[in-house]
């Protein structure tokens, strides 16, 4: 049975999963009718429930400019979208998609690495945000979420996004791999270790080119975005059908943020754009490899597909449409996924700097690799030696 159709009745193991959280099914779809229905005794719970007066929802209030403070890398400093505590708006992070890249060895990260060194706390020093990308493979285990919010705990600004798992944006639409409930349950295992953290900005939807709008994938968005309506969502398509004010609406009705992307726009391929439709708003970075994008050619490496980097000029019309985002959300995220051997910091290193208006910190290695990084650094570059100096021992 195919994820868009509809089932006559839902085992009980389901909704004993969500009676234990204090949610009915039907509550699930905030009062709309979802792709299965629930057992008897969940619809009587949920008749009780509706007698009872419910708050309305508070809709965040635009502010006209951000409030940019010239200290670190960070712009401004306290989380406030609706996972996490606080009611300041307009906060910006900006950060890379993911962290663990092999091409990252001495040109992200130094070519030796101490004791103890962990990708994420490096990465957190410079940025308040990193997308992570192995949830989108598989399921994030709560043992990994929990180590990693230890190793950017310097950092109290730093707040993950993470992408959903393929098998609910990618994998749906095969002959039998409609994502079950053991899987739902794989995927809030690690996701609720972030939340209850106050450290998930935003679960990423990334649905593929190949999504395109119909009747069809319109009704299972929908049902994927009443499954996960618990958490902070974003939705990104890729395909220019999506392009539509009934998209936005939908978006808006389910409290789900729409990322803006840079990608090649090839074909029917969707365009820039600067929209908000929920409390979070996302911008992903994908860079403009027109000849690597769409190709199938086996001899062409992976990671070609994101080995580009943007000039100043190409991010220019980004940081106005950020500016845009930013006054329509309580925070805004912006993600550079054009990874390969660091572009994708480089980039959002650039970004921070152009959106506060001052220098930054900057990895050393990285500069080393691309000296424009120097026009942007708070701090002279250190002078290369051919024998560094170890530290005395004690």
């Amino acid at each position: 049975m195919g994820p868009l159709q509809r089932r006559s009745k839902i085992d009980m193991q389901e909704c004993s999963f969500y009676s234990e959280r204090g949610v009915t099914c039907a509550e699930r779809g905030r009062g709309k009718p979802l792709p299965y229905t629930c057992c008897e005794a969940q619809l009587n719970r949920f008749a009780m429930a509706q007698k009872k007066p419910r708050r309305a929802k508070e809709i965040p209030t635009p502010r006209s400019s951000l409030a940019i403070q010239p200290a670190s890398n960070s712009l401004p400093a306290t989380p406030s979208d609706s996972s996490l505590a606080g009611d300041v708006q307009n906060i910006l992070r900006v950060g890379p998609a993911g962290w663990s890249y092999p091409d990252w060895a001495g040109y992200v990260y130094p070519s030796r690495r101490g004791k103890g060194f962990h990708e994420a706390a490096f990465l957190a020093e410079f940025f308040d945000t990193i997308e992570i990308n192995t949830s989108f493979y598989q399921p994030l285990r709560p043992e990994h979420a929990k180590s990693w919010i230890e190793r950017v705990a310097a950092n109290p600004r730093f707040v993950f996004t993470a992408k959903l798992w393929q098998k609910f944006t990618h994998d749906a639409g095969s002959p039998g791999s409609a994502p079950t409930l053991m899987d739902e349950k794989a995927v809030r295992e690690g996701f609720d270790v972030l939340l209850a953290a106050k450290k998930l900005g935003a679960v990423l939807l990334q649905f593929p080119f190949s999504f395109h709008r119909t009747k069809e994938s319109v009704a299972y968005l929908t049902s994927v975005l009443m499954r996960f309506s618990d958490y902070p969502l974003v939705v990104e398509v890729r395909h220019a059908t999506w392009n539509s004010p009934d998209t936005l609406k939908l978006l808006r009705e389910h409290g789900a943020g729409f990322c803006n992307i840079d990608q090649p726009v090839i074909g029917k391929s969707l365009a820039p754009s600067a929209e908000t439709t929920a409390a979070v708003g996302y911008i992903r970075l994908h860079g403009r490899r027109y000849d690597t994008w769409f190709s199938d050619d086996r001899a062409v490496p992976a990671h070609e597909r994101y080995n580009y980097l943007y000039s100043t000029e190409e991010l220019g019309p980004w940081t106005t449409r950020a500016q845009k985002v930013i006054e329509h959300a309580r925070s805004t995220y912006i993600v550079t996924n054009n990874h390969f051997q660091g572009k994708a910091v480089v980039n959002a290193l650039q970004l921070i700097s152009i959106l506060k208006g001052t220098k930054v910190k900057v990895p050393e290695p990285l500069r080393q690799h691309y000296p424009e990084l120097d026009a942007i650094a708070d701090t002279p570059a250190s002078e290369p030696t051919l024998f560094p100096m170890r530290e005395k021992s004690k």
